[in-house]
């Protein structure tokens, strides 16, 4: 992998981490346009450990809000009254919706990572993340704020981000479509999202690390990751910013169409 191609997937996987199109598709997509060719071990290694750039634009756009959440929920499970605060409780929420998919990743670790070798498969996804958006504008009445979820909420949400396990169904996508259905607001749904992120990309690229010590050479590899890592970085956070602001005053018929037409056209290429 040259340092260019390490730049434009780590672009790519910053900009669609939070943008509902699905980075973990166009990850799998753009190699095939450009006709790169990328070692399976060392593809799916990328891609996963370039995610702890976007990680790490969540940490700094979202620093308050997750400072006062682990602060508040350390603070009320050592007095003995876990769920005496909003934000401690918000912290239950967020570990709540991260277990469906911890769950279901470690037991379908090798079939996941089988399904991101194949574009088609990838097109056939990105029908679903557009029928998620549609399913979530139509049904969502959009009057509840995040401090306003409950656990049920926080497990309904984690279940939709299983789909997101797949190649080319958004995990931003699945999870703000999945906490408007629970009525929250876009902008809230959207922050719930964002927040959840959190740890689950710290679980998967502790295993990906694993991965990466397990490769016989990693050799031309480490550059072009770091590279990768801060162009996600950077993207990330500009897509983050750029999306809370447009989901305040906009729909995700949008990002539907989008992922409408672009699965078609990669189902009909083959």
């Amino acid at each position: 992998m040259s340092l260019l191609q390490a730049v434009i997937l780590g672009i790519v996987q910053g900009l669609t981490e939070f943008i509902p199109v699905s980075s973990s598709g166009h990850l799998v997509l753009v190699p095939h346009l450009l006709g790169w060719e990328f070692a399976e071990s060392q593809a799916f290694i990328f891609d996963v450990l370039v995610q702890w750039g976007t990680l790490f634009a969540v940490f700094i756009y979202y620093r308050r809000d997750l400072s006062f959440i682990a602060s508040a929920f350390f603070k009320a499970l050592f007095s003995a009254k876990p769920f005496a605060t909003e934000d401690a409780r918000m912290g239950w929420y967020l570990i709540i919706a991260t277990i469906p998919a911890v769950i279901v990743g470690l037991l379908g670790k090798d079939l996941i990572e089988a399904a991101f070798a194949s574009a088609g498969a990838t097109g056939f996804f990105l029908l679903i993340t557009a029928m998620l958006l549609v399913i979530a504008e139509i049904v969502g009445k959009r009057k509840r704020t995040m401090y306003q979820i409950t656990w049920i909420d926080a497990l309904w949400i984690g279940c939709s981000q299983v789909l997101a396990l797949l190649p080319g169904v958004s995990r931003s996508g699945a999870t703000i479509a999945g906490g408007m259905t629970r009525n929250l607001n876009r902008s809230a749904a959207a922050r719930f999202s964002f927040l959840m992120s959190v740890p689950v990309m710290l679980g998967a690229g502790v295993l990906a690390f694993k991965d990466l010590f397990a490769l016989q050479t990693t050799d031309g590899f480490i550059l072009p990751l770091a590279v990768g890592f801060l162009a996600a970085l950077v993207s990330g956070y500009a897509a983050i910013r750029w999306l809370i602001a447009y989901l305040s005053r906009h729909s995700l018929y949008v990002f539907a169409a989008y992922c409408l037409v672009l699965g078609i056209v990669v189902i009909v290429m083959g």
